[in-house]
C-alpha cells in the first residue's frame, strides 16, 4: 500500500512527502500543489506569500535566544518529472504516485517517484511546522516549473527575501555537499514537411525502441546509456539507403531533462524489400544490442506490420531531417579540467516528435562553461541549419560558479564532521540546480545545495534511500542550529 511510507523515520517528513505524492504535480500543471502548500503555511499561522508565477514564500520567525542568527531561505521546487513505463496505466494530471518500500529504498508503482524534489519540499514543510527545532529566521522558498524551465526562479522578485543564506534541498547523494553547477539551454529544431499520399506496391511498418533505462540528463549522461532518440533515427536511416524506407511518423521521448526511454516510428517500403528489409533490420538491431549490452540489458528493438498510414512526409525532408537528427551531438562533449570525473559541456537529444506536416527535435545543452555551452550550440545550430530547419534556442539559464571560501561551506563541513565523524565531499555537478538563476537575482546570497541519495531521477525507476533521508534530516537540523550570528 502507498501509505506504508508512513512509518518511516523520520516520521514529520515521510508523512509530509506522503501527502505530496497524494497531489498531481508535473511542471506547468502546478496550481493543485501551489494551493496545498498555500494552506499549509497559512494553517500553522505563518506569513504566506504566492507571488505572481506561482512561487510559494512561508516565513517562521527564529526559536527563543536564536533571533540574531542569519537569516535561512530553504529552497526546493514544487514540480516533478512525469516519466512512466509503457505498460503502467497512470495520468500525472490526476492521479496520485502510489510509492513502494523496496528493501533499503523507496520508489514508485511504475512512475516516477516525485522524491526529485519532493524529499526536500517534505523536509522544509517538516521544519516549519516543527515546534522543537532550535533555528534563527527561516523562510521557505518553495519555486515553480524547476523542471521545464525554472520559470519560478528567473521569475523571482529581488525584493521579497530576507535571508542571507539560501540552502538548496535538491541535491541526491547524502554526504556531498554541491557548490556550483552547469548552465544549460533549449535546442528546438523543425522541419515542416509537405504530405504525400502512399504509393501502391508498398507495405507498412511499425518499430519500436523499449525497455532503456533512461535517467537525468545531467546526471546520468556520462553513464553511456542509450537514447531511443538516436537509436530509432539510426535504423531508419540505413532503412531508407538500404530499402527505400518513406517514413509516415516518428515519436521518442517527452521530456527535455529525461534521457529518452521508448520511441516508435511508422512508415513504408517497397513490397519487393520485405525480405531484406527485415533481415537487415534484424542484424543492426543485434549489432545495437551488442554494443548496450552491458549499459542498456533490457533494450527491445521490434518491427512489426502496421496498417497503411495515411500520407508520407515528402522524401526532400525526411532525409534532411534524418541526416540532421542522426549527426546531431549526443552525450558528453568534454570532461572539467577543473574538477576530476566531472561533466564540463554535454547534449542530450531529447525528443523527436512529429504531427500532420512538422517534425520537432528538442535538445538540451549543459555546461558549466559559458562559452562552451554557446560554442556547442553554434555547432548544433549549423548542423539543423544546413538541413533546412528553423532553429530557436531558448530557456537560457546561467550556471552557479563555486565559491571554495564560503561561510556556509565551512560550517556544514563542521557540523556534519562532529555528527558523523567525517568531513562531506565538496562537488559541483552536472545539473541545473536553481541557485544559478536565484543567486543572479540575490547576489549576495552564500548558497549550498544538498539532499538525501536519489538514484535514477526523471526515469520510472526512481527511488530514494530510506537511511540517507535520516541523515539529511538530522544534517538539516543541526545546520540550522549551528548558523552564525
Amino acid at each position: 500500500m502507498s501509505n506504508q511510507i508512513l512509518n518511516l523515520e523520520p516520521k514529520a517528513v515521510w508523512k509530509n512527502f506522503h501527502s505530496l505524492t497524494q497531489i498531481p504535480r508535473p511542471s506547468k500543471k502546478e496550481a493543485r500543489i501551489i494551493e496545498f502548500v498555500k494552506n499549509f503555511g497559512l494553517s500553522l499561522g505563518l506569513e504566506t506569500i504566492v507571488d505572481k508565477v506561482g512561487n510559494v514564500i512561508i516565513r517562521k520567525p527564529a526559536t527563543s535566544g536564536m533571533e540574531n542568527r542569519k537569516g535561512v531561505i530553504l529552497q526546493a521546487h514544487l514540480d516533478m518529472v512525469p516519466q512512466k513505463n509503457s505498460d503502467k496505466v497512470h495520468d500525472f494530471e490526476k492521479d496520485p504516485i502510489e510509492t513502494i518500500i523496496d528493501g533499503d529504498w523507496v520508489r514508485a508503482n511504475g512512475t516516477t517517484l516525485g522524491a526529485d524534489n519532493g524529499m526536500g519540499a517534505a523536509a522544509i514543510m517538516a521544519v516549519l511546522e516543527s515546534k522543537d527545532l532550535v533555528h534563527g529566521p527561516v523562510e521557505a522558498l518553495f519555486t515553480i516549473d524547476e523542471e521545464t524551465g525554472m520559470s519560478g526562479a528567473q521569475n523571482l522578485q529581488a525584493d521579497v527575501l530576507k535571508g542571507d543564506i539560501l540552502l538548496n534541498l535538491d541535491s541526491e547523494d547524502e554526504g556531498e555537499l554541491y557548490f556550483g553547477c552547469a548552465g544549460g539551454i533549449d535546442g528546438n529544431f523543425e522541419f515542416i514537411f509537405k504530405p504525400q499520399s502512399t504509393e501502391a506496391g508498398t507495405i507498412a511498418y511499425k518499430l519500436n525502441v523499449s525497455g532503456l533505462k533512461g535517467g537525468h540528463s545531467g546526471l546520468d549522461i556520462p553513464l553511456g546509456r542509450g537514447n531511443s532518440c538516436k537509436i530509432l533515427v539510426r535504423l531508419l536511416w540505413h532503412s531508407v539507403q538500404k530499402h527505400g524506407l518513406r517514413l509516415s511518423s516518428i515519436e521518442s521521448g517527452n521530456m527535455r531533462n529525461a534521457i529518452p526511454r521508448e520511441g516508435f516510428a511508422i512508415f513504408t517500403i517497397p513490397q519487393g524489400e520485405k525480405e531484406k528489409f527485415e533481415k537487415c533490420l534484424s542484424k543492426s538491431a543485434d549489432e545495437i544490442k551488442g554494443e548496450l549490452s552491458v549499459t542498456e540489458p533490457g533494450l527491445q528493438i521490434s518491427v512489426t506490420s502496421a496498417e497503411m498510414p495515411a500520407h508520407l512526409m515528402d522524401a526532400d525532408t525526411q532525409n534532411r531531417m534524418l541526416r540532421a537528427a542522426y549527426g546531431c551531438p549526443n552525450g558528453v562533449m568534454r570532461m572539467s579540467d577543473a574538477m576530476a570525473g566531472l561533466v564540463e559541456t554535454s547534449t542530450n537529444l531529447s525528443i523527436i516528435k512529429s504531427d500532420e506536416n512538422s517534425v520537432k527535435i528538442s535538445c538540451l545543452l549543459r555546461s558549466s562553461v559559458n562559452s562552451a555551452k554557446t560554442d556547442l550550440s553554434h555547432m548544433m545550430g549549423s548542423i539543423f541549419e544546413l538541413a533546412g530547419a528553423k532553429v530557436d534556442f531558448n530557456g537560457e539559464y546561467p550556471g552557479w560558479k563555486p565559491n571554495p571560501e564560503s561561510p556556509i561551506l565551512k560550517t556544514m563541513q563542521g557540523v556534519y564532521n562532529n555528527r558523523f565523524g567525517k568531513v562531506p565531499e565538496i562537488k559541483a555537478i552536472h545539473a541545473g540546480l536553481e541557485c544559478g538563476l536565484l543567486g543572479a537575482v540575490y547576489p549576495n546570497w552564500d548558497m549550498i545545495s544538498f539532499g538525501p541519495t536519489i538514484r535514477y531521477p526523471h526515469s520510472p525507476d526512481e527511488k530514494v534511500h530510506i537511511e540517507s533521508v535520516g541523515k539529511f534530516w538530522i544534517y538539516l537540523t543541526e545546520t540550522l542550529k549551528n548558523i552564525p550570528a
